[in-house]
């Protein structure tokens, strides 16, 4: 590119404000931390996996298993109870997440391992009934165990989630 005058060239993100040349957005947040801060990024998409894919994903699950109910009896009905306790405590996260209330890492943290602790009994016991194959559990168990692993470490390491809910 030639250079015919001061200010940025086309193309070049060298003159957009808060931002580097690998286009890594940066600056202050509203609370004076420098870095990347704000509900964005991963952190939007783990709050809406909380507020909407967990209780979607629960609703149907549970309509799928309510004709099993008269069969199964109260260990089932106080799985499904346990697992709704889960899901709320999902979104209470995801909404505090939002709100950029300082406990909501903690309470984001407490909700995955609820989460993982609720399905590991699922996905390893006989109460909730199941159409998985014979020799699956161990490779559903391994999937739900990474996935709740990357999203806690994501809350764990994050220069997001430290720079938005440090406390002033």
């Amino acid at each position: 590119m030639c250079t015919d005058g001061p200010g940025p060239q086309r193309g070049s993100r060298a003159g957009n404000a808060g931002q580097d040349e690998a286009g890594a957005v940066h600056g202050e947040d509203v609370r004076g931390h420098s870095g990347l801060a704000g509900v964005g990024g991963w952190l939007i998409v783990f709050c809406l996996l909380l507020l909407f894919w967990q209780p979607i994903s629960l609703g149907l699950v549970a309509s799928s298993v309510l004709d099993a109910l008269p069969v199964r009896g109260a260990p089932l009905a106080v799985l499904l109870l346990v697992r709704l306790l889960v899901a709320s405590l999902g979104i209470s996260a995801g909404l505090a997440l939002l709100g950029r209330r300082a406990y909501a890492p903690a309470l984001a943290k407490a909700s995955l391992i609820a989460s993982a602790a609720t399905d590991t009994f699922v996905y390893s016991t006989s109460v909730f009934p199941s159409n998985r194959l014979p020799g699956e559990t161990p490779f559903v168990l391994a999937a739900s165990f990474a996935y709740y692993t990357v999203w806690f470490m994501y809350l764990i390491r994050s220069t997001r989630v430290r720079n938005t809910f440090r406390q002033a």
